[in-house]
């Protein structure tokens, strides 16, 4: 029909305008993040790219998500504004008759986001978990450049080093300075350095040094010189690796382990596909063009109900994952949406308004009142 294809086609033609401005806008915002996790010695320099791409995969359902409400706001917007609803509505075509091409257009982009939260939420998280802790995991020495300074992966130290040899394992002219967990500031200079294996552990081996203690507290200053003085600067694999991130956890195995944290991502995973549908219904229910509020208006509508949402949704999976509310206290405001969404449809649908239905009764009873009195 041409009332579903010509619908269906709008549609299309601004969810892949929006989609492609949403994700322009999405990457430039998490490039730089990366870029700052790269120079804080987070992220390898030499695997940005690769963090980036999984990062954004990580967001897809976020992304199209709000894309396909905008384009299903923006699409009845301009409808109402160039009088075509007018048209459709004087042909027979009611609003709830627009439910059926906007559902027929927003099932496949559904059936994404369904997938993508369930599968590729998880697997990307997990992805990038497992680069983060590889860089991490090398041994601090490796992880700088000769003539940089870089933060080891604890936080607590800062090393430099003038040159290196071939095979990474040996510096030449070696600073360290480090904070203890007491408090203590000390600096550390040395001639030379190599990275040794000592049980499970790995050392610098630093030779023909200094070493300086500052202690904040009391202010006192000692200096020792030293030829031999080794650094722990790595961990084993296994002290290395925590534990698995609850993003990074499969869908199954949130609900093989119903632990109150599980079922707050569970609850978020699940909550992101129902934000998908009542947005959709939302925007069938509450769109309409006022050509006094301008163009601005029924976007400003879309951003703040779309922020507003998922605020919601976010603290309602922190209070899941707290053990104060559950699960079911979770989709029960999911539902609360839909019924919501559902009465506006209604109420706009039969054209019911509360000032009207207040001034059709006050007409009745004053109608009455005349009939007695005659």
């Amino acid at each position: 029909m041409l009332f579903h294809s010509s619908l269906r086609t709008e549609l299309a033609r601004s969810f892949g305008a929006t989609l492609v401005v949403l994700l322009t806008i999405v990457l430039t915002m998490l490039l730089i993040r990366t870029l700052g996790l790269a120079s804080k010695g987070s992220v390898n320099p030499e695997e940005i790219m690769l963090v980036l791409g999984y990062t954004v995969l990580g967001y897809t359902q976020t992304i199209l998500t709000l894309a396909l409400f905008i384009s299903i706001v923006s699409t009845l917007s301009r409808m109402y504004r160039d009088s075509e609803m007018i048209i459709w509505f004087s042909s027979g075509r009611s609003l709830a008759g627009f439910l059926g091409p906007v559902m027929r257009f927003s099932w496949p982009v559904l059936l994404v986001i369904s997938l993508m939260v369930f599968f590729i939420w998880p697997w990307a998280n997990q992805q990038t978990a497992d680069l983060r802790d590889r860089f991490a995991s090398r041994g601090d020495l490796q992880r700088i450049a000769p003539g940089q300074f870089q933060e080891s992966s604890s936080g607590r130290r800062v090393f430099f080093i003038d040159k290196d040899t071939a095979d990474g394992t040996e510096g030449r002219n070696v600073f360290i300075s480090s904070i203890e967990r007491d408090g203590t500031e000390t600096v550390t200079t040395a001639a030379s350095g190599k990275i040794e294996q000592i049980g499970e552990r790995a050392y610098l081996m630093l030779r023909k040094g200094q070493r300086l203690e500052a202690e904040v507290s009391s202010g006192r200053i000692k200096v020792s010189e030293f030829e031999e003085y080794g650094a722990l600067i790595g961990a084993t694999a296994a002290q290395t690796g925590g534990g698995q991130a609850l993003k990074a956890r499969s869908t199954w195995s949130l609900m093989s382990e119903p632990s109150a944290a599980n079922l707050g991502e569970l609850g978020w995973r699940i909550g992101i596909i129902l934000t998908a549908l009542n947005l959709v219904l939302l925007a069938v229910a509450t769109t309409v063009s006022n050509p006094r509020a301008g163009r601005s208006g029924n976007l400003m509508f879309t951003l703040f109900a779309f922020i507003l949402y998922f605020n919601f949704l976010n603290i309602g999976q922190r209070w899941v994952g707290s053990g104060q509310l559950s699960l079911s206290s979770l989709l029960l405001l999911h539902g609360s949406v839909f019924v919501l969404c559902v009465v506006w449809l209604i109420k706009r649908q039969r054209n019911f308004s509360l000032r009207g239905w207040l001034q059709l009764r006050l007409r009745t009873e004053t109608a009455e009142q005349i009939g007695k009195a005659a």
